[in-house]
């Protein structure tokens, strides 16, 4: 008879395996695999006792410490739905996801409740907002001996979406997609038992890309991280050996830069996979510099995480420095796991050609895309119109199959009826040696619509100048692509480190109206 498909069977096995082995780092606390397991039973447990049944919601507001890392196992184990939540978002947005999943209990960081003190009265749903965490394990048993068997096909997880096109969308993760696309991710990215993987990544996203799973399957090491800024990574990757960590590329992009002013190379074997935006072979070279071994992959919250992979090919390791890491900037090809599920289609589901230059609407279906958006079935019809997930990326495919990301819909510039990739155009950028972090969006213009602007952050006050910026692309593109304007300063950003586009537009929109796309 078979067994369902769900991660917590990796917990369970690991706990068996690796029984004596530290599992978890979090600031002065070490926890092994039995330590680890038996948390995990108590929270469940203790849950239990609060009233928490099989299909209740549990939320969680927590930095990445254990308080995020045990309800991955704890929450489900009892059948319930685990729902993390944005740590940066505000409290009238996170009252919004709460009343909306209808969450029966709220386990906040002490450091973050004071801010929820204010929206307190406005979750009627919430039964139990719980800081002590530590307290609340305490008053759970060490092992629940009738947890329910889990539906693989059931609800595991809601995941909202970042919202800044309007309301968050609650995506909804099945047991048996968790599952499979943590094994991707242990396949993939070479997670065994002696990997250490520091959690940069924050633990609300997508929950951590499937690696809480992942890398507890591989009996591997999590070290936790209150904030992923540059000093603390590079300290943490040193005491503990780290080999492992993911991020967006301005998280890749800072901590190379940091690691390159201190002087520091990384000599005993660190994997970085980076994902969330498209990098620039820019990013991808100044982390190789520091001694990072690159990943680039590609996904949305509702394909779990990660779905394809720049699969990197021996005959490509004799080029020359910037043309591997053009290469490596390129979203791939599908998972292992996700077979050949993955296409590029035009308005009516068509293929396009795969000649490196056609743009269509990267799609998707499998066992690892998303059940759907919870209460929402309008936009659930929406995205999986024609039985395939719409992701809204835009992209080419090259005669070898390889994807590449040229934009998302909304981020793609019409000038004079002319598409202009805003991704195109900032890879360009980011090979300015001034420059740390740049964003291209279109801005209205009298006579074209619309052309493109450049914010950029240069790693050095007055490394260079808005001239300087633009006759660099006029050198390397045409020049109907290359920025009509620059602006330097601090770029807004999300949570989990993308570069929040629409805040840029809406700077240069205001007060005249609605973009054409």
């Amino acid at each position: 008879m078979k067994t369902a498909l769900t991660p917590l069977q990796f917990l369970a096995r690991s706990a068996f395996v690796y029984r004596d082995k530290i599992a978890v780092v979090d600031g002065e606390e070490r926890y092994t695999y039995a330590q680890f397991e038996r948390r995990c039973h108590r929270l469940g447990s203790a849950l239990r006792r609060l009233g928490v049944r099989q299909g209740d919601r549990v939320a969680v507001l927590s930095p990445n410490t254990s308080m995020a890392l045990d309800p991955h196992f704890g929450v489900p184990l009892i059948g319930a739905v685990l729902v993390m939540l944005n740590t940066r978002l505000h409290a009238k947005e996170l009252a919004w996801i709460l009343n909306h999943c209808e969450a029966k209990v709220l386990l906040v960081d002490p450091q973050l409740a004071p801010a929820m003190e204010e929206v307190r009265g406005e979750l009627p749903h919430v039964q139990h907002f719980l800081t002590d965490y530590e307290a609340l394990l305490a008053t759970g048993e060490d092992r629940i001996t009738d947890a329910p068997v889990p539906d693989e096909d059931g609800l595991l997880a809601i995941n909202y979406t970042s919202g800044t096109t309007g309301f968050p969308k609650g995506v909804m993760f099945s047991h048996r997609g968790a599952y499979l696309n943590a094994l991707g991710e242990l396949m993939e990215y070479g997670l065994k038992e002696t990997s250490v993987y520091l959690w940069t990544l924050p633990l609300f996203h997508c929950n951590g890309w499937c690696f809480p799973w992942a890398v507890t399957a591989a009996g591997g090491r999590h070290v936790g991280l209150r904030a992923p800024h540059p000093e603390p990574i590079v300290e943490a990757i040193r005491a503990e050996g780290v080999t492992h960590l993911c991020g967006a590329p301005v998280v890749v992009g800072g901590l190379a830069h940091y690691a390159s002013q201190k002087g520091v190379l990384f000599q005993n074997g660190l994997r970085i996979i980076t994902a969330g935006a498209p990098p620039s072979p820019a990013v991808l070279r100044s982390a190789e510099e520091i001694g990072a071994e690159m990943f680039h992959c590609y996904g949305l919250t509702e394909t779990n995480g990660p779905m394809t992979l720049c699969a990197w090919r021996n005959e490509w390791s004799e080029l020359p420095p910037h043309q591997r890491a053009a290469l490596k900037a390129r979203q791939g090809v599908p998972y292992i796991i996700a077979g050949t599920d993955v296409r590029l289609v035009d308005e009516q589901m068509n293929d396009v050609p795969s000649d490196g230059s056609t743009m269509g609407e990267v799609v998707m279906r499998g066992n690892n895309v998303m059940i759907g958006y919870y209460n929402n079935p309008e936009s659930t019809a929406q995205a999986f119109r024609g039985g395939w997930f719409h992701s809204g990326d835009y992209a080419v495919m090259h005669p070898n199959g390889y994807l590449e990301i040229r934009d998302r819909k909304k981020d793609i510039i019409i000038s004079g009826g002319e598409n202009i990739s805003s991704v195109e155009v900032e890879k360009v950028i980011y090979e300015h040696p001034a420059v740390l972090e740049a964003a291209v969006v279109a801005v209205p213009d009298e006579h074209w619509g619309e052309v493109p602007k450049a914010y950029v952050t240069l790693k050095s006050e007055g490394a260079a100048t808005a001239e300087d910026i633009i006759a660099f692309c006029r050198e390397r593109l045409t020049h109907f692509k290359c920025p009509k304007k620059v602006e330097f300063g601090a770029l807004p950003k999300t949570a989990t480190g993308k570069i929040r586009k629409n805040e840029l537009r809406e700077k240069d929109w205001a007060g005249r109206g609605k973009r054409v796309n």
